[in-house]
């Protein structure tokens, strides 16, 4: 049995779903019916992120625990190592492990990379090439994300902040989450689907605290507001899914198995009855 890590629904011919485990990466043509594992470099890797090239789909990029990239070209048939350099080590988890891989929107040969905890690296040549990037005070990083709004930012996600960045990377800002939010730690950043100034924020008491909450700015992040759930969350928020196919649909977890639903954008909440044990990554496929 492998332990599921990341999750995500593709949109190319040959691979509806992949899903990152601790021995490699794994793809369902199902819907999750069933998966096989690809072969891989990462076979004895954890897999903890997955990112799609939105222009050229066939190309897929990994990041895993110990923290490296990996890309594929071919839909997962093959895969090579990137030379985006991360420590071996690092405080807290001991081994940094990959929590932020994104492909941005609008130039798909910009690629950001985060690890949790050894900072952000970016890409300008579709990962030929990376830099560590200043400016992002904390490198605990839990989630990156590229708004395209009318500026586009990226978002980067840490324990006690979030970090934007209106210029690629070259400066950045603290969003002042501590006078923000009435729970700071801060762990995944999604956005709405339709309207990229609607971001959500996964947010808990601590680490491993006993209580989270979501909070939603509709402004790009200029105000914050904490949305309503129906119950009071076990444990911190940590990971949303939403969808092209219908931007009002939210799912939303906590890190241990409750899991909220909200069909209007966030505006009001429900529970679902089912609950689990950990989860990391949600996604929800259209019919």
């Amino acid at each position: 049995k492998a332990w599921l890590t990341p999750i995500l629904v593709t949109t190319f011919v040959g691979l509806a779903t992949a899903a990152g485990a601790d021995d490699g990466i794994y793809r369902s043509s199902d819907r999750g019916q069933s998966f096989e594992r690809l072969d891989s470099p990462m076979n004895s890797l954890h897999v903890w992120k997955i990112a799609i090239d939105p222009v050229e789909p066939d190309v897929i990029y990994a990041g895993t625990r110990p923290a490296a990239v990996f890309r594929s070209q071919d839909s997962g048939r093959h895969w090579e190592k990137l030379s985006a350099e991360f420590a071996e080590e690092c405080a807290n988890v001991r081994i940094p492990r990959m929590t932020g891989l994104v492909v941005d929107p609008a130039d798909h040969r910009t690629i950001w990379a985060g690890a949790e905890v050894d900072g952000v690296r970016r890409s300008l040549d579709g990962g030929k090439t990376w830099t560590r990037m200043a400016g992002v005070h904390d490198p605990d990083i839990h989630d990156i994300a590229v708004s395209m709004a009318a500026t586009k930012a990226v978002l980067v996600s840490t324990p006690r902040e979030i970090f934007t960045s209106t210029n690629t990377g070259e400066s950045w800002q603290g969003l002042g989450v501590g006078k923000h939010f009435r729970f700071p730690y801060c762990r995944s950043v999604a956005l709405k689907e339709d309207d990229p100034t609607v971001i959500f924020v996964a947010t808990g008491d601590a680490a491993a605290g006993s209580t989270g909450a979501i909070q939603r700015s509709k402004d790009g992040g200029q105000t914050w507001e904490m949305l309503s759930l129906p119950i009071e969350p076990n444990t911190p928020m940590w990971a949303f899914a939403t969808h092209a196919a219908d931007p009002e649909l939210i799912v939303a977890c906590s890190h241990y198995g409750q899991l909220f639903r909200s069909s209007d954008g966030g505006d009001s909440w429900g529970k679902l009855r089912r609950e689990f044990a950990e989860i990391r990554a949600l996604v929800w496929t259209p019919n």
